[in-house]
C-alpha cells in the first residue's frame, strides 16, 4: 500500500502558490507524443510544412504541452498518494505556441476549497501558469483536483 506523502485538503490554503522546476520540451517529446496519440498533425510532425506556416517551426501540441505541464506540478509531490481523482480541466487556454528548445515551468495557486458531500473527499481548484522561458504565458487554466481528506 503507498503511504500518503502528499498534501491532504486540509493542508490547501487558499492563495498558496507553487512553481515548478523547468523542463524543456524535445523533438523526442513531440515525436513520441505523436506516436502514443495518433495525433500526426503536420504542424507538430512535418518540419517542411510547419516551417511554411505562421509558427515557423515545428511546435508541440497543446495538449502534450498541457501533460508536461501536469507532470511538473506532479513532481512537486502535493499530491502523492492523496489525491483521489484529476476531476476536470476549466476555462484553458493556449495562448503562445510551445516550440522544440522551450522550456516551460508552471505556476499554481490554490483558487478553491471546497468539501463535497462525501466526508473523506474534497475538492482544490488551481489555477495554473505556464510559462516558457522568456516569461511567456504559453497556457492558463484551472484544473480541479479531488483530495483526500485528513479527518473523515
Amino acid at each position: 500500500m503507498l503511504k500518503a506523502q502528499g498534501r491532504y485538503f486540509e493542508d490547501f490554503k487558499e492563495g498558496e502558490e507553487f512553481r515548478t522546476f523547468g523542463r524543456t520540451i524535445s523533438e523526442a517529446d513531440i515525436m513520441n507524443f505523436c506516436g502514443f496519440s495518433g495525433d500526426f498533425n503536420p504542424l507538430d510532425f512535418d518540419a517542411e510544412y510547419a516551417a511554411a506556416h505562421h509558427f515557423g517551426g515545428r511546435i508541440a501540441h497543446g495538449t502534450c504541452s498541457f501533460s508536461i505541464a501536469l507532470g511538473l506540478l506532479t513532481q512537486l509531490k502535493l499530491f502523492e498518494g492523496t489525491i483521489l481523482a484529476f476531476a476536470s480541466i476549466e476555462n484553458w487556454r493556449f495562448t503562445a505556441p510551445v516550440m522544440i528548445g522551450d522550456t516551460i515551468h508552471v505556476i499554481a495557486r490554490v483558487l478553491r476549497a471546497r468539501s463535497t458531500r462525501k466526508p473523506d473527499r474534497g475538492l482544490i481548484t488551481f489555477h495554473m501558469d505556464v510559462v516558457n522561458q522568456k516569461d511567456v504565458l504559453v497556457m492558463e487554466g484551472e484544473i480541479v483536483t479531488m483530495m483526500m481528506k485528513r479527518n473523515k
